[in-house]
């Protein structure tokens, strides 16, 4: 018989893996700083360019705005649309900026009829199921009143308590000194999204007005 032999090769018992330090309350504490630092940044720049926030004060946009609201407005590629609600520094009787609506842009005729309290653009009666009570109340501008280009004319929500461009202490409002259109709620947060109601009357054929 041949004789086999047998050859044992014994491996070293690797080691056990060391367990990683555990990590020191200040180490947590300084990588909680950073990610708030962090966060913090993002917002700023955010807000620097490309949103504003800006405090609502007053009833004039009630239901739609209450007094000490917050909304982020921005001015980046607007284009002003009916619907739209605005943030405002033109000079006015009143001495401070203004936020309301747009009912009305350039080229378009508006025309208040404070008897059946109808707002009618361009022959069309809008519907507006954002304003606080019918509007009744009239100031010293006389309708109907057609927008030249580069203008708009507002109104706040809270018709009869809001003073805009029905009167001439407001009047119609220079597309250039519109700071913003409001994008969205900030306080309160449970209220984020706002109710713009956004309506485009187009003219599609002579005497006919459609609309969307």
């Amino acid at each position: 018989m041949r004789k086999v032999k047998e050859y044992w090769i014994v491996f070293a018992k690797p080691a056990a893996a060391a367990e990683p330090p555990a990590a020191k309350p200040w180490m947590l504490f300084y990588e909680w700083i950073d990610s708030v630092v962090g966060a913090i940044i993002v917002i700023f720049i955010l807000f620097t360019f490309l949103f504003r926030p800006v405090g609502v004060d007053g009833t004039s946009m009630v239901p739609t705005l209450n007094d000490g609201d917050w909304v982020a407005i921005s001015g980046i590629n607007f284009q002003p649309r009916r619907g739209d609600i605005v943030v405002v520094t033109q000079p006015n009787e009143v001495h401070e900026p203004l936020i309301k609506r747009i009912i009305a842009v350039g080229g378009d005729t508006i025309d208040i009829d404070f008897i059946s309290h109808e707002v009618s653009v361009n022959g069309t009666v809008i519907e507006e199921p954002y304003i606080s009570e019918p509007t009744a109340m009239k100031f010293d501008v006389d309708f109907p009143k057609t927008i030249p280009a580069g203008f708009v004319f507002v109104m706040g929500d809270n018709r009869n308590n809001s003073k805009d461009s029905r009167a001439t202490g407001i009047g119609l409002i220079d597309e250039r000194y519109i700071l913003g259109t409001t994008r969205f709620r900030l306080y309160p947060v449970n209220k984020f999204k706002i109710d713009y109601s956004r309506f485009n009357i187009t003219v599609r054929a002579p005497g006919t007005i459609i609309m969307n």
